[in-house]
């Protein structure tokens, strides 16, 4: 699949009990770590629009939505922290900045995925409907 020329990318942050075992010191002091180092991204112009999560909300789905559940549960590895767009050259760039993110070091994950200006599906379809069309030239 050939992708639209991409600079931002969200960072989401996976996992809500990186805290369990650590002391409340502990806690401020990885918390002052996580601000530091979103705080010098937003100074150098790479990081912007981040908000962290609280642990409840609520999954929609089915047919017109007919299924509400709650959750994500807060003790799931792969619920959704927080997030933060960055506006950096290439994917490998944005996975770089996410490797020095300080919560990795307490069992939370990072995904880095490119944004697209419209939904990633409509742009396949257009692609494959642009190949079909150059082999039928």
């Amino acid at each position: 699949m050939v992708m639209e020329p991409v600079t931002e990318y969200m960072m989401l942050f996976r996992g809500t009990g990186w805290h369990k075992g650590l002391s409340p010191e502990e806690m401020q002091e990885i918390v002052t770590r996580m601000h530091s180092w979103l705080d010098s991204l937003t100074a150098e112009g790479r990081a912007r629009a981040g908000q962290p999560l609280h642990f409840e909300g609520k999954v929609i789905s089915g047919k017109n939505g007919k299924v509400v559940a709650d959750g994500p549960f807060a003790e799931s590895k792969e619920a959704i922290a927080g997030y933060f767009i960055l506006t950096v050259d290439s994917l490998d760039e944005a996975v770089e900045i996410a490797k020095n993110y300080p919560g990795l070091n307490y069992g939370a994950e990072v995904e880095v995925r490119p944004l697209a200006s419209e939904c990633a599906a409509v742009l396949k379809l257009r692609e494959e409907e642009a190949a079909r069309a150059a082999g039928s030239r």
